[in-house]
């Protein structure tokens, strides 16, 4: 049941994270929002009824400051959706090191800050959800997506790492988006890429309301039942 459930969204503030607070809220969650753009981020709020704050995953102390919110709001944290990531993607022969390092800090450490943060939380509830948005990039391997594919699966590793050592009491999803009409290539510095991967996602891309639904039917499930990978990709991909 997804009706008063406290549900925290990082990178809330387009795409996958705005539809599926927006959905969620719909259903009666009580939604906190955290990111980097706190314009976009306070529009979504104010469509959501939700709290919001900025929220930079790379900072861990601010992931706790993020989860101390819903605390000091509602006095418990039902779901974490780590939903925050960029993927400014290349070919290694470039050497974007830089990119290699954000991927890292955000898709890959900004999950492991989210755990850290909520991990504590759900065991002293007895109870609690976590939600990673992966990539179906991490499935199938392709040129140019090492390091992005890399961090996707090593979340992909850590969270089924998570499901097994969590219990019985605290749930563990995994989505695994394809091709989504979100400004996923505004991260991209090769702006060759760029302009593929958006005209690519103007052939094929879905609603990021797909994901979303995901995320509520994962969450919506009997407390019992651990909804714990989906992949869901465009028919024509």
């Amino acid at each position: 049941m997804i009706k008063d459930k406290v549900i925290a969204i990082t990178g809330a503030s387009s795409g996958i994270g705005e539809a599926t607070a927006l959905l969620l809220a719909s259903q009666g969650a009580k939604v906190i929002l955290g990111a980097r753009r706190t314009d976009r981020l306070a529009q979504v709020a104010e469509k959501t009824g939700g709290l919001y704050m900025p929220l930079d995953v790379r900072n861990r102390e601010n992931v706790a400051d993020f989860v101390q919110l819903a605390l000091d709001n509602y006095g418990r944290l039902d779901v974490l959706i780590n939903n925050a990531g960029i993927g400014p993607i290349s070919p290694l022969d470039e050497l974007r090191v830089a990119d290699w390092e954000d991927m890292i800090d955000i898709n890959f450490k900004g999950v492991l800050y989210g755990i850290a943060a909520a991990l504590p939380v759900f065991r002293k509830q007895n109870s609690g959800h976590f939600v990673n948005t992966i990539s179906t990039a991490g499935i199938q391997i392709v040129p140019t997506m090492a390091v992005y594919a890399a961090t996707k699966n090593a979340v992909r590793t850590v969270a089924d790492a998570l499901r097994q050592e969590a219990g019985s009491t605290i749930r563990v999803t995994s989505v695994s988006p394809g091709y989504i009409k979100t400004n996923f290539a505004d991260s991209m510095t090769n702006l060759e890429i760029r302009e593929q991967t958006r005209a690519r996602a103007e052939q094929i891309a879905i609603s990021p309301d797909a994901i979303a639904r995901a995320i509520a039917f994962a969450i919506d499930q009997p407390a019992d039942v651990d909804v714990n990978d989906i992949v869901i990709r465009p028919t024509a991909q």
